[in-house]
């Protein structure tokens, strides 16, 4: 038995979901090209705006503007009264398609990538050589994105970065999915990121970390990208709550006092981008 509840059930693919500033869950779905934001107590649901390059990561800036990543341009989009515009170009960083985003409260963002075809990958040979110990993926670099466009790297060689949060002590924490692992930085008053360490192994309970949620206490929700559960870890690795979806879980958000889950049977495009099998799932925490 599940111990979520189904919201909506019509999605392609569900990525990035955010608790907005207006209290919404905002959220991507891929294989729409929709930002979309949701009310979860009316289920009134608005599509905010379309990305023909596929959105992904969401977060604001300071002043409230949208920003979306674009996966397939590898760029980072600014949603402004005429439309979405270019905030950022991650073609100098990112060696393959853009992703999960996060973005401060001082407007600053951090946008992982795939660093390979990983779909391809998988369509070939399936998942299973991706969980060998000694099969290594490709590293990739994290890009930081200024408030005013600008494109840095913030750190190099992470193995698939994906979902990246905050923690109550300013530490940045990132999922690198194909190590199964979060690592932690230490943040420069700059955005720099230093001091690089795992935070939590998750190897040994097979989970390749995809999206994931920090809450007020420094635990860090999981979406295992590989299983239809998902977890909350503490640092060290620890799994203290484990919530059982529908199907395989890829994203999640804390949204008030609830977890929201984006859920799929796979990432294959193959499978989801032709049917409507995603869902999103909520739990009260």
């Amino acid at each position: 038995m599940v111990d979520t509840t189904v919201l909506r059930d019509d999605l392609r693919f569900g990525e990035g979901p955010r608790h907005g500033p207006d209290g919404r869950l905002w959220y991507s779905d891929f294989y729409d090209h929709e930002v979309r934001a949701l009310d979860l107590d009316t289920g009134e649901q608005e599509v905010v705006c379309e990305v023909p390059g596929q959105p992904s990561g969401l977060g604001w800036l300071p002043d409230g503007r949208l920003l979306v990543v674009s996966m397939l341009d590898r760029k980072v989009l600014r949603l402004e009264e005429g439309g979405l515009v270019e905030h950022a170009d991650l073609g100098g960083v990112a060696t393959f398609h853009a992703n999960d985003m996060l973005v401060d409260a001082h407007g600053r963002a951090y946008v992982g990538n795939f660093g390979f075809d990983l779909h391809a990958a998988i369509a070939a040979d399936g998942e299973a050589p991706l969980m060998e110990p000694d099969w290594v993926a490709p590293g990739t670099a994290l890009a930081l994105v200024g408030p005013d466009g600008s494109v840095a790297v913030a750190a190099e060689d992470l193995k698939f970065p994906n979902g990246t949060g905050l923690l109550p002590d300013g530490r940045l924490v990132v999922a690198e999915t194909l190590a199964f692992a979060l690592t932690a930085f230490d943040v420069a008053a700059d955005g720099a990121l230093s001091g690089r360490r795992v935070f939590a192994p998750l190897r040994e309970h097979l989970i390749a970390p995809d999206g994931i949620a920090v809450d007020a206490e420094g635990g860090v929700w999981v979406a295992p990208a590989l299983q239809p559960f998902a977890f909350r870890v503490e640092e060290g690795g620890v799994i203290t709550h484990r919530v059982r979806t529908s199907q395989t879980c890829f994203a999640v958000a804390i949204v008030g006092d609830r977890l929201v889950c984006c859920t799929a049977p796979t990432s294959q495009p193959e499978v989801v981008s032709g049917a409507r099998l995603g869902k999103l799932e909520v739990v009260d925490l």
